[in-house]
């Protein structure tokens, strides 16, 4: 599980730069259905690119770490289910946006349980890892 988390956390780092630099670099065009929504959307999107750069980055920065922290992950995949609850609130305020949209909200609300559930496993293994030795050494 341990292994499972660094590749998870090294995808969603990269996922995210790849992501936040093609809003950056796109703005409206990057938005499936607001391509005419004007400037004022546009910086906003562009803004919100470099954001998610700064994010991946983040999980990018955890994954290098040796234990990766449990605590990063957490929060790092807080905030992840916190962007899919927009997606909810939307919905509920606006209807239902264009497909792809929802794809993303179904990925923001269950990813994060995931992170939650490996969250601490590269920790566990290496205390684990710690305690085994302990045993062979009061045994020697």
């Amino acid at each position: 599980m341990a292994r499972a988390l660094r590749i998870l956390a090294g995808l969603m780092g990269w996922a995210c730069v790849a992501i936040g630099l093609f809003h950056l670099a796109l703005g409206n065009a990057a938005i499936p259905g607001a391509g005419s929504a004007g400037a004022t959307v546009d910086s906003w999107g562009r803004f919100m690119g470099a954001s998610f750069v700064g994010y991946g980055l983040a999980w990018l920065w955890a994954a290098r770490q040796r234990p990766i922290p449990a605590w990063t992950v957490r929060w790092l995949a807080g905030v992840f289910l916190l962007g899919g609850a927009g997606r909810l609130i939307s919905l509920a305020v606006h209807g239902w946006p264009q497909w792809f949209q929802t794809a993303l909200a179904v990925i923001e609300l269950s990813l994060p349980l995931v992170f939650f559930w490996l969250a601490d496993a590269e920790e566990r293994a290496l205390r684990n890892n710690e305690e085994s030795l302990s045993a062979v050494d009061e045994r020697a």
